[in-house]
């Protein structure tokens, strides 16, 4: 197979061990004044990404990339949460009827996990909602042709995506290679209307085959981010408050980093 590689097209040849791994991370952020509102945000958000949703969204990402679903297993939590952990194989390999699939699919299976977890903080009012999503594939194909799919799939506020190629493959002439694919960023896979929504900062190590992208949306629209219906009729004040409040959580966790605590640190 020809594969263009860092900008030269490169004849694959041979097994295909390399392994791709995608760690996609999303906050959906919320305001909701009551402890009531609060409450009731994390059942709506527990029903609208129960294991059922989760599922029909990793079928999705399996059609997307082109492989093949093999066994999902799904998990709905106690109070709140839910896990969705799938095996994959690629959608061309071809398995004899006599054969025992499952010893073949070990060579060459993947996985997709997700796991969602609820929180809010009675103190702020302000609710939030993470999904962790990890795909890993091997041989051909990428998880990457994916990413507008899940970013679209969620709330996606604060995005954290990190890319790493681990293994070789060879070319026709026997020498290793340790990527098959051309990538300078994880943006290169992800749609101009989709970037232009967020801002968006790269951690590369190119050389390695490591990605890291982070994302934070750009602009606040408060009637999307407020919950209950205490929320309906707010003062000027009070939307400035709330809307200041959300923008400082945003920023806390795209730059993984405690302001109150920064703050701390300078007055003493």
């Amino acid at each position: 197979m020809v594969k263009r590689v860092k900008g030269k097209k490169i004849e694959l040849k041979g097994f295909n061990n390399l392994t791709k791994s995608l760690s996609f991370n999303i906050y959906d952020i919320c305001y909701a004044r009551s402890e009531k509102s609060q409450i009731e945000y994390l059942e709506y958000i527990d029903e609208e990404y129960n294991s059922k949703r989760l599922e029909k969204i990793v079928t999705e990402i399996t059609g997307i990339i082109r492989a093949r679903l093999v066994n999902v297993s799904t998990q709905d939590y106690d109070p709140r949460g839910a896990s969705v952990v799938a095996l994959l194989n690629e959608d061309h390999l071809v398995v004899p009827v006599a054969s025992p699939s499952v010893v073949v699919g070990h060579l060459d299976t993947s996985h997709i996990a997700i796991h969602t977890y609820p929180e809010y903080n009675q103190l702020s009012g302000i609710a939030s909602f993470r999904v962790d999503i990890d795909i890993s594939t091997c041989g051909m194909i990428s998880p990457l042709s994916a990413l507008n799919y899940l970013i679209e799939s969620f709330e996606s506020d604060v995005i954290t995506i990190n890319y790493n190629v681990r293994g070789f493959t060879r070319d026709a002439h026997g020498d290793k290679l340790f990527i098959d694919h051309d990538i300078s960023s994880i943006q290169d896979y992800i749609s101009e209307d989709v970037l232009n929504l967020y801002s968006v900062y790269d951690i590369n190590i190119i050389s390695d085959n490591v990605f890291h992208t982070k994302m934070r949306i750009k602009n606040i629209n408060l009637k999307n981010f407020l919950f209950g219906d205490e929320v309906k009729e707010l003062e000027r004040k009070e939307k400035k408050r709330i809307k200041k409040a959300l923008e400082i959580e945003i920023q806390e966790i795209f730059e993984s980093m405690s302001f109150r605590k920064k703050k701390k640190k300078k007055s003493s």
